[in-house]
């Protein structure tokens, strides 16, 4: 199946941009914040930003079946066997936008045969994104939430003396300090969201492990910026992190293994202890 790759790009910018506005709205009136079965926080701006990116991938792309976090949670997953399918978290980060940070961020990837092809990652907070299509990975501003006005080509940086690495702020773990140190690596950047993906993209960092679950839609848009960057998403065992996981024995559906996002020339085999 072709898809228009300049069409795309327009449209995953457009959708992000959109759906970033509807956020901003609801971030500056205040939120109403629930939580689903899974405990996690929800609030109106999840779900209206979803909308709006549901509405745009169906008006352009009504033939690609879309999996996205608030439909799922009310149990709509379509039928993804053809093999390509977007994966959407209109609001990744929730936990940090209730906390009145600014890291929270749009997510839309496009996966082809388990592998993110294309993605973007808005900030609307921050007014910056990343965008992803055709092996090319980008930074772009935003001005006034509706226009794209700098862009500027990224890739990961090669390996260096010291090890930078990035890791989530909101969900830290023994596995993480052990990482850090088995690696000897001393800074250590926590932030919110798939940002994490991106400033390994862009070469600010080298690594983000990640030894607590997250699931396909939190990760594929920033994996697809760190691919076309160069970098790359493996599971412990040293495989590429693959989406469209279904009927998993141990897990639920579309959720993750722990993973390390890398620079392409990062060693990915994990200590005995890490693994």
């Amino acid at each position: 199946m072709h898809t228009d790759l300049a069409e795309l790009k327009q449209v995953l910018e457009t959708a992000a941009l959109a759906a970033g506005r509807a956020i901003m709205v609801v971030h500056d009136a205040g939120a109403h914040i629930r939580h689903k079965p899974d405990s996690s926080p929800v609030t109106e701006a999840d779900e209206e930003a979803e909308q709006v990116i549901l509405a745009a991938l169906r008006r352009h792309f009504p033939a690609i079946p879309v999996v996205a976090e608030e439909a799922v949670a009310a149990g709509i997953v379509p039928d993804i066997s053809g093999g390509r399918f977007f994966l959407v978290d209109p609001l990744d980060g929730t936990k940090e936008f209730v906390a009145g940070r600014s890291e929270f961020t749009v997510n839309i990837a496009l996966i082809e045969n388990g592998a993110p092809i294309a993605g973007i990652v808005f900030a609307p907070a921050l007014s910056s994104g990343f965008v992803a299509v055709d092996n090319r990975a980008e930074r772009f501003t935003v001005t006034d939430g509706r226009t794209i006005a700098e862009r500027q080509a990224i890739g990961c940086r090669k390996h260096g003396a010291a090890i930078t690495a990035v890791a989530s702020r909101s969900h830290d773990t023994p596995q993480t300090a052990r990482f850090l140190d088995d690696h000897g690596i001393d800074a250590c950047t926590a932030i919110g969201s798939s940002l994490k993906f991106c400033l390994v993209a862009e070469g600010v960092a080298d690594v983000y492990p990640r030894f607590s679950r997250t699931m396909e839609w939190d990760t594929a848009a920033g994996d697809a910026v760190l691919r076309a960057a160069g970098g790359g998403t493996r599971t412990l065992d040293g495989e590429p992190l693959v989406y469209g996981k279904r009927n998993q024995k141990h897990d639920s559906d579309f959720a993750n293994p722990d993973f390390i996002a890398a620079r392409a020339d990062w060693n990915t085999a994990p200590s005995p202890e890490t693994k």
